[in-house]
C-alpha cells in the first residue's frame, strides 16, 4: 500500500527547511551581529536611541544574518556534505533547491533594503558596502586565510550605519569602536573555525584557524588584548564612564575563560567558547547603557 504526502504536509516541511536554512533555531549569529549595532546606537544617541531606528536595525539584523546564511550555504553547497557539522544543511540534503534559496535570499534582501529606505541618504549609501561584504564573505574561504576579517568587517558595518542613521554624521571615534568589533569578530570566528579545522584542511577551505596553526591560542590572546585596547580608546573618545570600563574588565575575564576553554583545542570546547561570546557583546552593551542611565 503506497502512501502520499499531502500538499499541506509538504508546505510545512518546506517551511521548516527554509527556517533551517536561515538558522532560525540557532540565534547566536543574529545576537553577535546585534550587539555591536546596539553599542553604536546607544553611543550615537547618548543613551536614548530613536525607537524607529531600534526597530529598523533590530529587524535588519535578523534579515541580513538570514541572508548571509543563505548566500554562505549556496557558496558551500558542494563542500558542506564533506564536513560533519554541515552535512545535514537543507541545500546538501535537497530539502531546499538552489532556485528556492536564491528566491528567498532576494526576498530577504529586498525587505532589508526596504527598512534602510526608511532612514536617511547617508545610511542608504552605507548599506551598499554592507551588502557587498556579506555577499563576498563565503567566497573568501577559497582565496584567503583571512575570511574571518571579512566577516568582521561585515558584522561591524552596522556601527557606521547606526551613527549615520542616528546622527547623520560619521564621527572619527566610531572607527575605534568599529576596530574593536572587527577584532572581536575575528577572535570568536577563529574559535568557530577551530571546530572545523580538520575537515577544512581536507577539502581545501581556508581560515584563520588554519593560518595561525599551533600559534592559534597565542594569536587569539593578542587579538583579545588589541580588541580591549580599541574599546578602551573608543570609550575615552566618547566620554564613557566607569560602568563601561567595569564592563571591559568583566570582558577581559570572559576572554580569559575562553582561552581556558580552548586550551586543548577540543572541538566541543572551542564551540562552547564561540557561543559564550554572546556574553561578551551583552556585557559591553550593559556597560554602555549603564553609563548613560547614570548620566541622565
Amino acid at each position: 500500500m503506497s502512501t502520499t504526502t499531502s500538499p499541506a504536509t509538504k508546505q510545512v516541511s518546506k517551511f521548516s527547511a527554509l527556517l533551517q536554512l536561515i538558522r532560525w533555531d540557532r540565534p547566536i549569529g543574529t545576537l553577535l551581529l546585534l550587539w555591536p549595532t546596539l553599542w553604536a546606537l546607544w553611543i550615537a544617541a547618548e543613551g536614548v536611541p530613536d525607537l524607529k531606528l531600534l526597530v529598523i536595525f533590530g529587524l535588519g539584523t535578523i534579515l541580513m544574518r538570514s541572508s548571509g546564511c543563505i548566500i554562505n550555504d549556496l557558496a558551500d553547497r558542494n563542500l558542506d556534505g564533506s564536513v560533519e557539522r554541515t552535512r545535514n544543511r537543507p541545500l546538501v540534503t535537497g530539502d531546499v533547491t538552489v532556485g528556492e534559496a536564491l528566491a528567498f535570499f532576494a526576498v530577504l534582501c529586498l525587505m532589508a533594503f526596504g527598512l534602510v529606505l526608511m532612514t536617511n541618504f547617508m545610511t542608504i549609501l552605507l548599506s551598499i558596502p554592507a551588502l557587498l561584504l556579506a555577499s563576498c564573505y563565503p567566497l573568501m574561504k577559497r582565496y584567503t586565510h583571512l575570511p574571518q576579517v571579512v566577516l568582521g568587517l561585515a558584522f561591524s558595518w552596522s556601527i557606521p550605519m547606526a551613527f549615520a542613521a542616528q546622527q547623520s554624521s560619521l564621527p572619527p571615534a566610531l572607527w575605534l569602536l568599529f576596530t574593536g568589533s572587527v577584532l572581536w569578530t575575528v577572535v570568536y570566528d577563529t574559535k568557530y573555525a577551530m571546530v572545523d579545522r580538520r575537515d577544512d584542511l581536507e577539502i581545501g577551505i581556508k581560515s584563520t584557524a588554519i593560518l595561525f596553526g599551533e600559534s592559534d591560542r597565542s594569536v587569539i590572546a593578542v587579538l583579545q588584548v588589541l580588541c580591549l585596547t580599541a574599546l578602551v580608546l573608543a570609550g575615552r573618545e566618547f566620554g564613557l564612564g566607569w560602568p563601561y570600563y567595569l564592563a571591559l574588565l568583566v570582558t577581559a575575564g570572559l576572554f580569559g575563560y575562553h582561552l581556558y576553554l580552548i586550551r586543548e583545542r577540543e572541538e566541543a570546547a572551542c564551540f562552547r567558547a564561540f557561543l559564550h561570546n554572546n556574553w561578551v557583546g551583552m556585557t559591553i552593551f550593559l556597560g554602555i547603557a549603564a553609563h548613560y542611565a547614570l548620566h541622565t
